[in-house]
Order: structure tokens, then sequence, then C-alpha cells
């Protein structure tokens, strides 16, 4: 029986929505699209990079629950409202991904709080799984 499981980060859309910040299913884990959120106090940076590195802590805290690292992430998609404000971002994104390099898409597309600046989603496989 393959495992499946959730993974919570406390955010109140995760209650809201019904949906959790990732799911480890067999080998894979599906982190879902992340945002610049500080999900124990709900609040939020008006500066795309701060959301940044906020997405990516969010993101680094559901996989090391999952038991991976971002070594383990073979995909990526960066979600974005506004083009502009993706190239300030990729030296936090370098830096969490450019030794592993995994396949990414960015796409601008509304998000669904207009506070929001970035959205990251996640794809890993979890070793000896």
């Amino acid at each position: 029986m393959t495992e499946r499981r959730a993974i919570l980060s406390g955010s109140t859309f995760e209650e809201q929505i019904g949906y959790a910040r990732a799911v480890v299913d067999g080998d894979l884990v599906h982190v879902s699209g992340t945002t610049g959120f500080d999900y124990t106090t709900m609040t939020i940076s008006d500066d795309v990079v701060e959301q940044t590195e906020q997405c990516l802590r969010n993101i680094e805290a559901a996989l090391t629950e999952a038991e991976c690292t971002f070594a383990d992430v073979v995909r990526v998609r960066y979600l974005l409202p506004d083009r502009k404000d993706f190239e300030p971002c990729w030296p936090s994104l370098r830096r969490a991904f450019g030794e592993f390099r995994p396949a990414a898409t960015m796409l601008v597309c509304g998000l669904a709080d207009p506070r929001m600046k970035i959205e990251i989603e996640a794809y890993a496989r979890r070793p000896g799984a």
C-alpha cells in the first residue's frame, strides 16, 4: 500500500479552503502553491524578495516534514502577478535551487490576495522511499 499523508503548516487558508501544504504520496512530495505569508502570524511583507524568502522557508518546512530537502526537488513553478518582480527574486531562488537545478516554469497570473507578489509550487522525490 502506498503511503499518502497530508502535511499541514497551520495556515488559516488550508482550513478555510480545504487543502494541505503538501501531500506525500509514496516517494513523491507535492508542495502546494506557497506564498510569502508567515503562517504562524498570518502576516506578509510588501517586498517581493522578502516574500520569496518566506515562501522558501515555508516550502523548506514542508519538505523537512516529508523527509526531503531542496536537493530532492525535481520541479518548481513560480507564479507572479507582475513579471518585473521575478528578476529581483533570482538570487534567493538560486540559493535554494541553483546547486540542484530542478525543472522550472514562471507564469504571470493573478493570485488569491492582492498582497501576494509570488507563489511557489514544488515537487520532490523522497530519497530512499
